[in-house]
């Protein structure tokens, strides 16, 4: 399953250059769908009976919302990466192992990451509201804009200005790891071993029910809940253990440029290419300093080694990303419509277009560069 998602990273002092927390996430989606970037303010809703339309499903809402920042596929609710006012950013991978994922439609882990984005100004809070909201809603439905089902369970890094999290499902059941300095990354995989800081209460039971755990050796759950061998985990070739080894190589001088340029790795696999492409990408500057702001980076378009990343801070009175948002279909949009995803419409916002037009003129090495400037 591993060539399917994405790769998430955090460096925390002191393995950064300056007292802040830097986040980095590339998003590897199907090669022909479109991610866009897009501002949603703070809201209140008055109403106690709201209810709020997920990609699939509806779920209560909060009586206050925080102002997000999304980079997300066009054609769903949720966002595969973000950050919100108060400065707390999520990515999600998707992760499979021994439970048995449901196709049934429920929240998907996009869904979970704006929902921890919307509803928490901490990191450890938005840990509670995903962990809350799944036990309550649970993870399911289609990834995909297609007829082909593709769904998975899903793992997440949650950073705020002080400290990052990682949290790891497998159905409702989850292990959480506190991370306070140095760097952590996360790929399509369980990481979280024996290292665990919250974890769902039945967790542990479960897995002895299912013959998955003896309830006597020390319980790893990457291990149990999955088919790793753990103990070559850092040594085994993939994305995982080559991002790994990309922080560890940059510790204690990484800066945002140093993300972005893992980000930009292909030998790697980081930076992917093929049927699943790197969609978009984002990095984000997290000072300890409450008085000076953090800075969230995305690229909007594919490829990060071909993408410009492009700054975003959070400020009193921001218009609507027009550039990087795409077109709206209404009630007409196949997602909404049962059965779902008949037609897949073009969702290419005006910034993506440009990028293509560039990318022709480069690859062919002829035409204008005047004719594809950005408004």
């Amino acid at each position: 399953m591993e060539p399917c998602s994405c790769d998430t990273f955090v460096a925390l002092p002191p393995a950064t250059v300056g007292n802040g927390i830097i986040f980095g996430k590339n998003s590897d989606r199907l090669c022909d769908e479109v991610q866009e970037v897009v501002y949603f303010p703070a809201a209140v809703h008055d109403n106690p009976r709201e209810h709020l339309q997920c990609t699939y499903i509806e779920i209560d809402q909060v009586p206050e919302t925080y102002a997000v920042v999304l980079s997300r596929p066009a054609w769903l609710w949720g966002a595969e990466m973000g950050a919100n006012e108060h400065g707390v950013c999520i990515g999600n991978e998707a992760v499979w192992g021994r439970e048995e994922v449901c196709d049934e439609e429920a929240l998907l882990g996009m869904d979970l990451v704006r929902l921890g984005l919307e509803r928490a100004d901490t990191a450890e809070k938005a840990l509670n509201v995903i962990v809350d909201l799944l036990e309550k809603y649970g993870q399911g439905g289609n990834c995909s804009e297609s007829t082909m089902v593709f769904s998975y369970h899903n793992s997440f890094l949650i950073a705020d200005r002080n400290e990052a999290w990682i949290l790891e499902t497998a159905g409702k059941y989850w292990a959480a790891e506190k991370v306070r300095e140095g760097v952590r990354n996360i790929s399509n995989q369980l990481s979280i071993t024996i290292k665990i800081d919250q974890e769902h209460p039945d967790m542990r039971n479960y897995a002895k029910q299912k013959g998955w755990w003896d309830g006597k050796k020390e319980f790893d759950f990457a291990a149990t809940y999955s088919y790793l061998d753990t103990a070559k985990m850092m040594i085994s070739p993939g994305r995982y253990c080559e991002g790994y080894k990309l922080l560890n190589k940059h510790k204690g001088n990484i800066t945002f440029e140093t993300m972005m340029e893992i980000l930009r790795d292909k030998p790697s696999g980081i930076n992917m290419e093929g049927e699943f492409l790197t969609t978009a990408s984002m990095v984000s500057i997290l000072p300890q300093d409450s008085s000076l702001p953090c800075i969230h980076f995305f690229t909007g378009t594919p490829d990060p080694e071909r993408s410009i990343f492009k700054p975003f801070i959070f400020v009193p009175n921001i218009p609507p990303l027009l550039d990087t948002s795409s077109p709206t279909f209404a009630l007409e949009d196949p997602v909404k419509k049962k059965p779902r995803f008949q037609f897949k419409p073009d969702r290419r916002h005006p910034l993506y277009q440009k990028h293509q037009q560039a990318l022709e003129i480069i690859d062919k090495k002829e035409g204008n560069f005047h004719n594809v400037r950005s408004p």
